[in-house]
C-alpha cells in the first residue's frame, strides 16, 4: 500500500521562496502597468499646465515688460492647473531676452505610486517643460519697398484703414500724413529707381531685419512715376509686409499690405489696405531686445518653441 509522502522540510523552504520572488514580480509587473499608467496621464496633465504657463507668462511680459509679474503669472496659471510652487512640487520659470522673450516653465512633481510602494519605489519624479516665444516681429521676407506712417493705425495696433484707399499725398524722404507713403531701399543713401523697380518686379528680394528706431526713410530724389506703373503691373491684387515708421522716418514694426492698383501722373498713388493684422507669418522674431521692442504697435508673435 501506498503511504502519503511527506515534502521535506527543505524543499518546503525552497518553495516559499520561489513562491514569494514570483509574488514579487508580479506585483512589479502590476505596478509598471498601473502606477507607469497614472505617471503618464500626470505626465500629460503636467505637460499641458507646463504649455499654459509658458504662454501666459511670455504674454504678460511682452504687454508688461515687467518680468517678476510675469513670472508670477506663469505660476499662477500652473497653479490654476493642480501644479502649485508650494511642497514636494516646483514650478520654475526662467526668462531670456535675448532673442524676443523666451520663457521657460519647468514643472518637477512625485506621482505617488500605489504598487510599486510596496517595493521601495513610493514615487516618480515626473519632469515636464515647456518654452514660449513672444516678440515683435522685425525682420520681413519679401518686403515692399515702401513705407507708411504709424499714424495710420490706432494705439493698440489696428489699421485705420482696412477698405480701398488712396496712399501717396506728398513727395518726401518720409511719410508725412496717415495718408502718404514714401519709397525705401531699406539701405542708405538716394533711393535708387532702378534699384526700387527691381524689388517691384521681383528680380531683387527684400528679406531685411531691422532695429526698432532705425531709420529707413531715404531721400526720394523725385517721385519716381515710373515706379507707380511698376508697382501696378507687378503688385496689384498681391499682399506683402511693409515696414511702419514714424514721423522721423524710424523703423517701428510691420504691416501687411494689399495692393489693389497704383497710378502715376500727377495724381501719383497707391490704391489699397492694410489688413486686419500685422504680419507674422511671414516674419520672424530676432533680436527684440528687453525694452527695445515698439510695444504700443500691438502686433506680436505668441508660440510655443518646446
Amino acid at each position: 500500500m501506498a503511504g502519503n509522502r511527506r515534502i521535506p522540510r527543505a524543499q518546503r523552504g525552497q518553495i516559499l521562496v520561489v513562491f514569494v520572488l514570483a509574488m514579487v514580480a508580479i506585483i512589479g509587473v502590476i505596478g509598471l502597468a498601473i502606477d507607469g499608467g497614472g505617471a503618464y496621464a500626470q505626465r500629460r496633465d503636467q505637460q499641458t499646465a507646463a504649455d499654459l504657463a509658458a504662454l501666459a507668462g511670455a504674454n504678460d511680459y511682452l504687454l508688461g515688460n515687467n518680468a517678476s509679474q510675469a513670472m508670477d503669472r506663469a505660476r499662477t496659471i500652473s497653479a490654476a492647473n493642480d501644479f502649485s510652487n508650494t511642497g514636494s512640487t516646483s514650478v520654475d520659470v526662467a526668462i531670456d531676452t535675448s532673442n524676443g522673450v523666451e520663457l521657460q516653465v519647468t514643472i518637477v512633481s512625485p506621482h505617488r505610486n500605489s504598487f510599486l510602494g510596496a517595493l521601495g519605489m513610493p514615487s516618480w519624479d515626473v519632469t515636464t517643460s515647456a518654452t514660449a516665444l513672444s516678440g515683435f516681429p522685425d525682420t520681413a521676407a519679401g518686403a515692399g519697398p515702401f513705407i507708411f506712417s504709424i499714424s495710420a493705425f490706432d494705439d493698440d495696433g489696428s489699421p485705420k484703414y482696412q477698405t480701398a484707399t488712396d496712399f501717396g499725398e506728398t513727395n518726401g524722404d518720409v511719410p508725412t500724413g496717415e495718408l502718404d507713403l514714401a519709397w525705401t531701399n531699406y539701405g542708405t543713401g538716394n533711393v535708387n529707381t532702378t534699384e526700387v523697380s527691381d524689388i517691384i518686379t521681383g528680380a531683387e528680394v527684400v528679406t531685411e531685419a531691422l532695429s526698432y528706431g532705425e531709420y529707413i526713410g531715404q531721400h526720394n530724389n523725385g517721385n519716381h512715376n515710373s515706379l507707380y506703373g511698376d508697382v501696378d503691373t507687378h503688385l496689384s491684387g498681391k499682399e506683402m509686409p511693409v515696414a511702419i515708421v514714424d514721423a522721423g522716418g524710424n523703423f517701428m514694426g510691420w504691416a501687411t499690405f494689399h495692393v489693389n492698383s497704383a497710378s502715376g501722373g500727377s495724381s501719383k498713388h497707391i490704391n489699397g489696405y492694410f489688413l486686419s493684422s500685422f504680419v507674422s507669418a511671414q516674419t520672424t522674431v530676432s533680436t527684440c531686445a528687453n525694452n527695445a521692442c515698439p510695444r504700443y504697435l500691438g502686433t506680436y508673435v505668441l508660440k510655443l518653441t518646446n
